[in-house]
């Protein structure tokens, strides 16, 4: 079964009934990817249609982050197909985007969050919310600073505005990167394993804003390793092994009743 058929039919999230024809965000096709005799992916494909959230989970060297980077191009696949929107991403023989204009254009309506935050320290989180929208997307910049200030009292940061990186908690941090990522109005969400660098008594209060996205409908693409969140929010998980998907299906399917003697491992290890 593969994450395209598996959303033919209307689903539910949170009580709210899902649309049974919805346009696709988001599709892989086939996807490799080699760092030298190495071969991470080998041969993945997903579909995430508009509204979905979809779970990536896995052992470490899975795969499961590579994907996501490959779907923006922070990683360059080797062979396979990226459609973004409707959009094929043209790719030349060996892999690489064939026009740098499009790949601009592909990553302007992808919102990236990162593991380690990665929110630009010489900046206070105001400018970090701006930076994209004024110097990159032309917002005008009164704008661009009420539609952060809106943002920033989303994710519970109102006060953090004039605040560097360096002064606030990692989980501040990590909702003003989600902020960031929200600031330029984005197609899809991927998340990298946001709490994954995070101490436990600062994972919750990420996974509540991730939760408050994913039940407004917004897409998402999520690698996590917090099974319990992954199985609450998403409509679609997908289990990587060894650079190959192993399983899929929806949450309760894969943590419910999985049929890979792997995935029962796996859970088993991590729960």
């Amino acid at each position: 079964m593969t994450a395209a058929t598996a959303q033919d039919a209307p689903q539910e999230r949170n009580g709210t009934a899902r649309p049974g024809s919805r346009a696709e965000a988001i599709r892989i096709d086939n996807l490799h990817k080699s760092f030298g005799d190495l071969e991470v992916l080998k041969g993945v494909s997903l579909t995430a249609h508009e509204g979905d959230v979809v779970s990536i989970i896995g052992g470490s060297g899975s795969g499961k982050s590579t994907t996501l980077r490959c779907i923006n191009f922070l990683e360059t696949p080797t062979s396979g197909k990226i459609v973004i929107g409707g959009e094929e991403v043209q790719m030349r023989a060996d892999g690489t985007p064939a026009s740098r204009r499009q790949i601009e254009h592909i990553r302007q309506r992808l919102g990236m969050v990162f593991q380690s935050f990665n929110l630009w320290s010489h900046k206070t989180v105001m400018e970090n919310l701006i930076e994209v929208p004024v110097h990159v997307l032309k917002v005008p910049k009164a704008e661009a600073i009420a539609r952060a200030e809106k943002l920033l009292a989303r994710v519970g940061l109102s006060d953090k505005a004039d605040v560097y990186p360096a002064f606030m908690s990692g989980g501040q941090q990590q909702r003003a990167a989600i902020a960031r990522a929200l600031a330029i109005e984005p197609r899809a969400m991927l998340f990298d394993e946001p709490t994954s660098a995070l101490d436990p008594e600062l994972v919750g209060e990420v996974l509540g804003v991730i939760r408050d996205l994913a039940a407004e409908g917004r897409t998402m693409l999520m690698v996590t390793h917090e099974m319990k969140f992954a199985r609450e929010v998403s409509d679609h998980v997908i289990y990587l092994y060894n650079g190959r998907v192993e399983e899929e299906g929806p949450p309760e399917q894969l943590f419910g009743d999985p049929k890979s003697d792997r995935l029962k491992q796996f859970l088993r290890t991590v729960g």
